[in-house]
């Protein structure tokens, strides 16, 4: 095909506007009107979908403090994208984390010291553009708030500004109330978390149970009273054992939600992917996670399916493709051919 028809063909596709045939309300006859090439996809795009059906109001703080005033259970997962943010808001999710266990659900690394600040912001603005009704919260990552109170502070706007969540969130207990309460000081809501803390954990020796003996225990619910001094919203509870968990709860007059810590916390949490059942068969599962789903079979046997049918070439159907008129079609052709055949004589006539 010479590069005249080529450019000719480029330039029409590029000036001419895209037509619809729409029913027309005066005439049984098909009507023709111009549309804007942006009000017609042919292209994936943005999974929204249509709203739910009972369109919530968005949850707050107060929501949060009302739940618990109500002694009612606050519910809370883990997103890292837009989708997994998506269908927990659409399933009515009190709390959206954008915790830094995306480090190793979403970003294939060993553990979450190694998540960056950037990577969380990028994780967090697709979270916030996906919720509507949750209370979301950014896991502040390692690094980026230890230092000194300011530089938390710092981070902490950085998450509220660019990573568009509502609150954030931080380890530690005691050492930690004065950066809490710098952080809150600011009107930016801190969600605290105490027992096994993830980013600590080669100072823990490892991912232990936390609050197993009587001093461990009585530090933690110090640590407790510390994060609710400092204006912490409330506080997780991370792999703790379930009565002295239990009694925390009762002691603070802030709400705690708990991960591997027991029913009688105010709330509970999960990562996302682990009880949704992401993962392939012999993956680790903590003792506290319920799996409620098995996404990893069902997107394995649909993605081999697709495969196959591929290879076999069962895949596309002719109900997958746009039909084009066949005179049309035939024409083009024809259009082809002689294009060819001018090609074709120009070559002759060099000879």
């Amino acid at each position: 095909m010479s590069r005249a028809l080529l450019n000719t063909l480029r330039t029409t596709s590029r000036c001419t506007p895209i037509l619809r045939h729409v029913p027309s309300s005066s005439s049984s006859s098909p009507s023709r009107i111009l549309l804007p090439a942006a009000q017609v996809r042919w292209s994936s795009h943005s999974p929204l979908g249509s709203a739910p059906v009972n369109v919530r109001k968005p949850v707050t703080i107060n929501t949060i403090q009302s739940l618990y005033r109500k002694n009612e259970p606050i519910t809370m997962i883990t997103a890292h994208d837009f989708p997994s943010a998506h269908v927990a808001d659409h399933a009515g999710m009190d709390m959206i984390l954008v915790g830094d266990s995306l480090a190793m659900v979403a970003l294939g690394m060993e553990d979450t010291s190694e998540v960056l600040m950037e990577e969380m912001l990028l994780h967090c603005k697709s979270v916030a553009r996906a919720t509507k009704g949750a209370f979301t919260v950014g896991d502040l990552p390692m690094g980026t708030y230890e230092i000194s109170p300011a530089q938390a502070l710092e981070s902490a706007i950085r998450m509220i500004k660019v990573g568009r969540v509502k609150s954030v969130k931080l380890e530690g207990g005691k050492e930690m109330a004065s950066t809490i309460e710098k952080v809150t000081g600011a009107g930016i809501p801190v969600l605290a978390h105490i027992g096994l803390t993830p980013q600590r954990q080669n100072a823990l020796g490892g991912f232990r149970v936390q609050g197993k003996s009587t001093s461990s225990a009585l530090k933690l619910l110090e640590d407790a009273f510390a994060v609710q001094e400092a204006g912490a919203f409330a506080v997780v509870l991370e792999a703790v054992p379930a009565e002295v968990a239990a009694l925390v709860t009762k002691e603070l007059n802030i709400p705690t939600i708990g991960i591997g810590a027991g029913n009688g916390c105010s709330g509970q949490v999960l990562v996302q992917v682990d009880m949704l059942g992401n993962f392939p068969p012999g993956r680790f599962l903590p003792k506290f996670v319920k799996q409620y789903g098995n996404v990893w079979d069902e997107t394995y046997r649909a993605l081999s399916q697709y495969k196959n049918e591929v290879k076999s070439r069962e895949y596309p159907a002719p109900e997958h493709t746009y039909p084009m008129p066949k005179e049309a079609f035939a024409d083009f052709e024809k259009t082809i051919e002689e294009e060819k055949e001018k090609v074709r004589l120009q070559n002759f006539d060099l000879l």
